[in-house]
């Protein structure tokens, strides 16, 4: 069973803070420049609330205990590896997306930012980069890490199923995602997607350090 969050809307249709997910996201979904962000124990969240968004952004919470048990379930990352992450500003909100490997967090690609895209797009389209990148090299064993159960979804389905509107400001964006469906559909690939297991490893290489 999960822990319960609490989530903190800073800027969104209706500030304060929500104990659901699904009501939060209500908050912030197509609101520009959105800022929230989620905390373990209510009393975090308030004294967040009475501070800035800015007070926290880059700033990882507090780390969770983890298990003898829980560690050798999760193992060890696998080093010769690319990792993928995506980072956005509000929801939707500038996004951009890199691949770095693994081991020494060489960034091998990054892209954007993008006007008015979405976390999950941006894990989506580093995804796609990364595999078509690996397969242009003829390295289709190497295993791709991303901490995002949604995008790999969206990989196995080969269609980006966001529910973002697009207009003139992010028809850029729209064309990538396109273009990335349009490769999924006509090439196969081998490459191992893997999750990211991000409670027993820390934050996934790729990551941009802004949570």
């Amino acid at each position: 069973m999960s822990k319960k969050k609490f989530y903190v809307v800073w800027r969104g249709k209706k500030p304060g803070i929500y104990t659901s997910w699904q009501v939060c996201k209500r908050q912030i979904d197509g609101f520009e420049k959105a800022a929230y962000k989620s905390f373990s124990t209510l009393a975090q969240a308030e004294l967040a609330f009475k501070n800035k968004y800015e007070d926290y952004i880059g700033k990882k919470p507090l780390p969770k205990k983890i298990t003898k048990i829980d560690l050798q379930k999760y193992g060890k990352p696998i080093l010769e590896s690319i990792s993928v992450d995506a980072a956005c500003s509000g929801n939707p909100g500038k996004m951009e997306y890199r691949g770095v490997l693994t081991q020494n967090k060489k960034e091998l690609f990054k892209m954007g930012p993008f006007p008015r895209g979405t976390n999950n797009i941006g894990e989506f389209l580093a995804l796609v980069h990364g595999i078509a990148l690996l397969k242009s090299k003829q390295k289709q064993t190497i295993p791709i890490y991303s901490d995002s159960k949604i995008a790999m979804s969206w990989i196995r389905q080969k269609k980006c199923k966001t529910n973002l509107h697009f207009d003139a400001k992010n028809r850029e964006l729209l064309t990538l995602i396109k273009r990335a469906e349009d490769w999924l559909g006509k090439n196969d690939f081998e490459n191992p997607i893997l999750k990211w297991e991000t409670k027993a490893w820390g934050e996934i290489p790729a990551d941009f350090g802004r949570k």
